[in-house]
């Protein structure tokens, strides 16, 4: 299996150490000022952060266990440690969501409450919207470059909090109107999102788990084995995908009057050409006279 090179490692483990450290800070700022004001979106954006830590310490493990290579008793490495990973995230957010809507409904229901806002809500909220922005664009570029699931969930966590901190920040300033009820409406809204992203993550990481296949990443082998030369038809094309890594296992089957040496050939060009297309992937063939079929 190709081993993720050192430098692909530490650049991996970089941008998910920063966003802990980034996660710390707006946790604990979101909380403070929480308190001080007793906004429910602030809170509520407290306790999303907070499992948004939990689930960065998460990813950086992740990427650390996954990076090591494959040996007797994980053959295909440990890169699904990151898909699993991504699944954990997915149960964390849903709690927060949890609580969010359990607080906003009692708060609607009830219709005391009365908010304190001052410039220290806005500077806390606005900080958390320009890092979470920062972080998850990092985390994001990291992810597409070295096709990291755990870096990608890291990432959709810190956009939902892009989009969650707007919509307090609407909830705040109705509430220097008086309107507080704009406030539990828009905890309600974070709990939406929150739930769209968590669906979004956790059928990506389970789909990984479960060994589904991706069409088109079928489709894409079968048009690059209809173009190659020596092969007269190709069949048991199976692709799964550990963690940033795909392994593509198929039968294909040559003419049976070639020697075992060009037969090898065929194999190892099939190997080298979808190796070529699809990053980070090994791949099995079975080679087969035609005859036998």
């Amino acid at each position: 299996m190709q081993i993720e090179s050192i430098t692909a490692q530490k650049e991996k483990r970089k941008v998910a150490f920063i966003s802990v450290l980034a996660a710390i800070f707006i946790t604990v700022g979101k909380l403070i000022i929480g308190l001080m004001t007793g906004s429910l979106g602030i809170l509520s954006e407290a306790l999303h952060s907070a499992l948004d830590f939990v689930a960065a310490v998460i990813t950086y493990f992740a990427v650390k266990v996954s990076a090591k290579p494959a040996d007797k008793e994980h053959p295909y490495g440990h890169g699904k440690f990151e898909n699993l990973s991504a699944s954990i995230e997915t149960l964390l957010l849903l709690v927060t969501c949890i609580w969010i809507i359990y607080e906003s409904i009692h708060r609607l229901l009830s219709g005391k409450v009365v908010i304190e806002v001052n410039k220290w809500s806005y500077i806390v909220v606005i900080a958390s919207i320009i890092i979470d922005y920062s972080r998850s664009r990092a985390l994001m570029k990291a992810a597409k470059k070295y096709n990291s699931q755990a870096l990608e969930a890291d990432a959709l966590h810190f956009s939902t909090d892009i989009y969650s901190s707007i919509v307090v920040l609407i909830g705040l300033v109705c509430a220097n109107f008086h309107i507080y009820i704009a406030d539990s409406i828009a905890a309600l809204i974070v709990a939406a999102i929150v739930i769209f992203i968590a669906y979004r993550i956790g059928k990506q990481s389970i789909d990984v788990l479960l060994d589904k296949t991706s069409p088109e990443m079928i489709k894409k082998v079968n048009k690059i084995l209809k173009d190659l030369p020596g092969i007269h038809t190709f069949h048991d094309v199976k692709i799964r995908t550990s963690g940033a890594y795909t392994f593509v296992d198929l039968n294909i089957h040559v003419a049976s009057h070639i020697t075992i040496e060009e037969a090898h050939e065929i194999s190892t060009n099939v190997e080298k050409t979808i190796c070529n297309a699809i990053e980070r992937c090994e791949v099995h063939v079975h080679a087969e006279p035609e005859e036998a079929h």
